[in-house]
């Protein structure tokens, strides 16, 4: 099954999120999709652009909490978010985020790493990791430099929800636009 959907249309590759059913939660097989997606976006000499978004009303949710049970085998998805963040950064295309829905914890790290980053005005966003004791330390590397010192420590310790309007207040999506 695919979680991710790629598609290259006038020199721009869209990179589609595309988990519903999971929130589009960032699952070892989810990032590994995303990886390849981006790995093949980066290798196409036709590409211009690389479009990432989502299909549903979330963005991202995060990490995959049920791959993290007592009874899931072990994973380590923090070194291939790590590795996804380096492959985008390092790529020579312009990365776009199309961020059409919520986004939170990994989510967040993910619409912060494009180069502009676009939501939808009734997207939300917020670090909810904290609130279950773990530290936003693998995406604080890309939403770090975008953010004021003090915008970043009220929203990675308080943990709440706020607006993608705040979002690009405090600079961590470029913009927020109307839905239409």
């Amino acid at each position: 099954m695919s979680l991710v959907d790629y598609d290259v249309v006038a020199h721009v590759a869209t990179i589609t999120l595309a988990d519903e059913t999971r929130r589009n939660a960032l699952s070892e097989e989810l990032l590994g999709q995303l990886l390849e997606a981006v790995d093949e976006a980066t290798r196409d000499q036709d590409v211009r652009v690389v479009v990432l978004t989502n299909r549903g009303t979330v963005f991202c949710a995060g990490a995959n909490l049920r791959e993290r049970s007592i009874d899931a085998a072990p994973t380590r998805p923090g070194e291939t978010m790590s590795e996804l963040f380096m492959r985008i950064r390092g790529s020579k295309k312009i990365f776009v985020g199309r961020i059409a829905g919520h986004s939170v914890a990994g989510g967040v790290g993910l619409a912060a790493v494009t180069d502009i980053s676009i939501a939808i005005d009734t997207a939300t966003f917020g670090f909810s990791e904290v609130r279950l004791g773990v530290v936003p330390a693998i995406i604080s590397v890309v939403c770090l430099p975008k953010m004021r010192l003090a915008d970043a420590q009220q929203a990675m310790l308080r943990g709440q929800r706020f607006s993608a309007e705040e979002a690009a207040r405090i600079g961590l999506i470029t913009y927020s636009v109307a839905g239409d």
